[in-house]
């Protein structure tokens, strides 16, 4: 399974508009420059977003996109979904019943039904929220780096201890 740009893309849309969330709408000019992708690319992928309702679009002065619902609302797989169809490991899998005539004889059937079942439970389980709260969190490499730093043992003392 390879996450297409289009759907890696829509993602960052996304985590873009959860980052920046509020009433206000965001032009897809700012969405464009501040995530270095191509506008005419964004139209597309906004058009696909807006027409499943995951966001809302308004044109003129003061027009762009935004959320239709909170961060929290969002799964993952749901804008993956979209934008992928299947997220299927393989090919037997994309449809809901599996049509391979060799699936009842497929000793690696189970491999792939599990590595799916891994993949849907990850990105089911994980809101725009979620990422949105690791971004900010990566964002912040001083505080991370001297937390992490008082979390570590100092090495002195466990030589001392030994």
């Amino acid at each position: 399974m390879v996450i297409s740009s289009k759907g890696r893309y829509a993602l960052r849309v996304m985590v873009y508009l959860a980052v920046n969330h509020s009433d206000d709408y965001i032009p897809l000019k700012e969405i464009s420059q501040k995530e270095d992708l191509s506008q005419k690319y964004l139209e597309t992928i906004t058009r696909m977003l807006s027409k499943a309702h995951l966001i809302e679009a308004a044109s003129g002065h003061g027009g762009g996109y935004r959320l239709t619902r909170n961060p929290a609302d969002y799964s993952i797989s749901e804008i993956l979904n979209l934008t992928e169809g299947s997220l299927a490991p393989v090919s037997c899998l994309k449809d809901e019943q599996n049509m391979c005539e060799r699936s009842s004889a497929c000793y690696t059937l189970p491999i792939w039904e599990g590595l799916a079942k891994i993949i849907n439970d990850y990105f089911d389980n994980m809101t725009l929220a979620d990422v949105v709260r690791l971004a900010t969190e990566a964002d912040k490499p001083e505080e991370n780096k001297a937390d992490k730093e008082d979390k570590k043992p100092d090495s002195r003392k466990v030589k001392e201890n030994n």
